[in-house]
């Protein structure tokens, strides 16, 4: 799966592979051109509660004399999945070197806790999905306090007041279908998929094995009662691991609906993703930190100031921006300001642990066990080392 295009490309040439993509991340736009002042490296360190003033070329200087190196872990579905900002990175900072490891968060969450306490710490900057390891590790003492340039800009929910953790993407889930494949009775809500009609034609990612579409179901649960979910177990669903493969199902014309995956509202092509106009949908910011242990403390710093750019926010992928000060896309409104979709609802959702278990096994009852190895690969404790 290729990673998150622009928003310019993916409205160009339609939606293509990013209607495939699970949780994570933007492809960043070049950053301003290098500056001319001449400042040192050292120029304009953020104080006690202060944001970043070095420009992108300041951080990007200082990252090379610490080492040149850099190591994330993004939260996602295939290991080409953030490949566009591998690729945009190495453009714009080639003498940093750039490597981002793609898990399921669920695998690289308890992976750096377990190298925490082994000692054995490898990435700089965890960028995930489950957002409730971000309050979990600044309790934790475990992240850098820091604010990226453009800090105050970002919605309020999407980060943390004392810059422990920022979200760098704005991502929604829903379901989409195929427009071909669909013709003139396209379905509007998650009810529409209960008609006969879409048996054997329905692709999804297992609710039991992504806690983000393990919401937008109990979203659905709470719309529409379990006898939906009952329903939606009859229509013959092919269920697989990855948020990113309800999209591509469709993609590909093998299905004509997916549920449960992210996708950009306003692409044209072979997959419409839908943002209903009342039923739920999914919303969250994905969050990124900074490890107090991280090795390479500033080539960190030049990740989060590059991911919340002006640059590369208005070149997101789906055409939402974490920043307040960045307009969305023709005919999009910010993110939080649609209420159906449950912006509030995941951190809270993904704070009880007990809650999520128990709707695990209990999708588990009306879909079976979540089968298929994990689409990124077995990646062992120390991927990245």
């Amino acid at each position: 799966m290729p990673s998150f295009p622009s928003r310019r490309r993916l409205l160009a040439t339609g939606a293509g592979a990013a209607l495939g993509l699970g949780a994570l991340g933007t492809s960043p736009a070049s950053a301003s051109p290098a500056s001319a002042s001449g400042a040192s490296a050292s120029a304009g360190r953020t104080g006690s509660g202060a944001e970043e003033t070095r420009s992108l070329d300041e951080l990007y200087r200082a990252a090379v004399a610490e080492g040149g190196k850099l190591v994330v872990y993004a939260g996602g579905d295939t290991p080409t999945q953030q490949d566009g900002v591998r690729a945009a990175w190495r453009e714009r900072f080639p003498d940093v070197d750039l490597t981002l490891i793609v898990d399921y968060s669920k695998y690289h969450d308890v992976r750096v806790d377990n190298q925490l306490a082994t000692g054995t710490l490898v990435p700089d900057v965890v960028q995930l999905q489950t957002v409730q390891d971000f309050t979990r590790w600044k309790a934790q003492g475990r992240l850098l306090s820091y604010k990226p340039a453009g800090f105050s800009k970002v919605y309020d929910a999407f980060k943390d007041p004392q810059g422990a953790w920022v979200a760098v993407a704005a991502i929604g889930f829903s379901f989409m279908y195929g427009p071909d494949a669909v013709g003139s009775d396209a379905p509007r809500t998650p009810l529409d998929l209960l008609d006969a009609k879409w048996k054997g034609r329905i692709a999804s990612s297992y609710p039991n094995d992504d806690d983000a579409v393990l919401f937008l179901y109990s979203l659905y649960v709470k719309h529409y009662g379990w006898d939906w979910v009952a329903g939606l177990a009859a229509q013959d669903v092919r269920f697989a691991r990855g948020s990113n493969s309800p999209g591509d199902a469709v993609q590909s014309g093998q299905y004509a609906i997916g549920v449960a995956g992210a996708g950009a509202p306003l692409a044209t092509g072979p997959v419409k993703w839908v943002v209903p106009d009342s039923a739920p949908f999914m919303g969250w910011g994905q969050r990124a930190a900074i490890l107090k242990q991280a090795a390479n403390t500033t080539a960190a710093k030049l990740y989060l100031n590059w991911q919340l750019s002006k640059d590369s926010q208005q070149n997101s992928f789906n055409g939402w921006s974490v920043r307040t000060d960045v307009t969305p896309a023709s005919g999009l409104k910010p993110i939080w300001e649609y209420p159906n979709a449950n912006l509030d609802g995941f951190p809270r959702f993904m704070a009880d642990r007990a809650e999520v278990e128990r709707l695990k096994q209990t999708f588990a009852l009306y879909f079976g066990e979540a089968k298929g190895d994990p689409t990124p690969g077995v990646l062992g404790l120390h991927p990245g080392a």
